[in-house]
């Protein structure tokens, strides 16, 4: 399923599309196989699909263990990039890939994005690479046919979110707070004024994330003009108190899954059309 399409096709049903983001390789492939199936047959719409890295700066203490671990246990970008062509075929839904800069830049920027358009990704986050040194990647992603996707937080000026706007492609991505990632109960009223002004700049889809855990949190999302919600650590945080047998926990994970994507729901009002 493409990506534009996806979104497009949710904003007219007046319904926001949940993206749950994890670290492949956490603690090990298999298991990420029956996270990723899991997700995406209890109501997931993308599939945000973490590259773990050894400094994973814009995460907080709970992907920062599933990077330890993944990276302990021998995960590798190739062996990533391996595990989502396995997934991708089969599940139907659009794959994103967040990776730190310094892996695509190691790899070379056009090779690594061939590589990973070749097994079925469609757009990449890269939360340590600032606008103002994305031209390589924007220009590469065009050339590639991969959504280059950017990222906006509540102290974001006017200026820069306006030249965001212009150069985004496939979502913009709104953080709910200043920092790092990690399951939060509370929602800022900034990150709903945020939705509202990139909504002035923009028809281009707006999901927003950092720190969603609750369904009140996506229905406030949704109901201020987000198409959709991004959520990570609160899925790791189920099932990292079960290592041991991690599979034991893929029915709360399901359970989160369809709680989220109900708060993705209710109360949407008509988006702006693109």
């Amino acid at each position: 399923m493409d990506l534009e399409e996806t979104l497009l096709g949710l904003r007219r049903r007046r319904e926001g599309a949940l993206m749950p983001h994890v670290y492949y390789g956490d603690p090990d492939a298999h298991f990420s196989h029956r996270l990723i199936e899991t997700l995406a047959g209890s109501g997931a719409d993308l599939i945000e699909f973490g590259i773990p890295f050894s400094d994973p700066t814009a995460d907080g203490p709970t992907f920062q263990a599933a990077c330890e671990r993944a990276l302990r246990n021998g995960t590798t970008p190739s062996s990533c990039i391996t595990g989502m062509k396995e997934l991708s075929k089969d599940l139907g839904v659009p794959f994103i890939v967040t990776t730190y800069y310094n892996i695509p830049y190691v790899a070379g920027v056009g090779a690594f994005l061939r590589e990973i358009k070749a097994a079925g990704a469609q757009g990449i986050i890269v939360p340590n690479l600032p606008i103002e040194e994305a031209g390589p990647l924007l220009e590469e992603g065009e050339r590639q046919g991969i959504h280059v996707i950017l990222l906006v937080a509540p102290t974001t000026t006017e200026e820069r979110l306006r030249k965001i706007a212009e150069m985004a492609s496939g979502f913009i991505y709104v953080m709910n707070f200043e920092g790092v990632t990690g399951a939060r109960d509370s929602l800022r009223d900034s990150t709903l004024r945020l939705v509202r002004r990139v909504r002035r700049h923009t028809g281009i889809p707006v999901l927003a994330g950092f720190g969603i855990s609750r369904r009140e949190q996506a229905e406030a999302l949704v109901s201020a003009g987000a198409d959709g919600v991004i959520a990570g650590s609160v899925f790791t945080k189920i099932y990292e108190a079960r290592l041991d047998d991690p599979t034991e926990a893929l029915p709360d994970v399901a359970e989160m899954v369809r709680e989220l994507k109900l708060g993705c729901v209710k109360k949407q009002r008509s988006s702006p059309s693109v």
